[in-house]
């Protein structure tokens, strides 16, 4: 019932999580002091703060959330490993961490590189101009592994329909080349 979006832009997730949980407290931190003040419509507490500096968990008891949401955040931060061990001592047994980072392993960005040598950043997506740590899926779980948490479930973030080719791809290898389909993991861990 009490939940905590790391990087909550306008409040969009709190806002979806509400419509299908019943949530007594949402917290939200925002780098941005415009999206900061549109999430104060959905959270009843907003930061607006640097993550990594600004050490807003002193204002949230310890071992009081259920829920902490970092989605594609982390690989925004200098230390994102930190963050996650800070951030974790807030959440009570049985509480949830759930992460969602780029996988710099995705086919598309490998045959770029490998066949046209080419590693520019963009303005968005995988080599977003703003990313300054790149994960793949054990990166990934070793992220929220350290925040001294039990990694519950990793998965990619997309589901493959059966008439969509990568569907069949990781279905007749076995589930072996998920790692190259998916182009963003989803970490969950819990609080034991």
């Amino acid at each position: 019932t009490r939940m905590l979006d790391i990087g909550c832009g306008a409040g969009a997730t709190v806002r979806l999580v509400k419509g299908v949980r019943a949530v007594a407290w949402a917290g939200g931190v925002e780098l941005s002091p415009q999206m900061g003040e549109r999430a104060r419509n959905q959270c009843d507490r907003v930061w607006t703060v640097n993550v990594e500096r600004d050490m807003f968990e002193r204002e949230i008891d310890a071992g009081s959330l259920d829920l902490i949401l970092c989605m594609d955040v982390l690989e925004h931060l200098a230390d994102p490993w930190a963050v996650v061990r800070r951030i974790s001592t807030l959440l009570r047994p049985g509480g949830r961490l759930i992460v969602s980072v780029p996988n710099i392993r995705h086919w598309k960005f490998i045959a770029r590189l490998l066949f046209k040598g080419d590693f520019h950043y963009t303005r968005d997506g995988l080599l977003d101009r703003t990313h300054l740590r790149f994960f793949v899926r054990q990166t990934a779980i070793d992220l929220v592994r350290a925040g001294g948490l039990h990694v519950i479930a990793d998965h990619s973030a997309q589901s493959f329909r059966a008439t969509d080719p990568r569907h069949w791809i990781v279905k007749l290898s076995g589930g072996r080349l998920i790692d190259l389909m998916a182009k963003q993991w989803i970490v969950v861990g819990e609080k034991r």
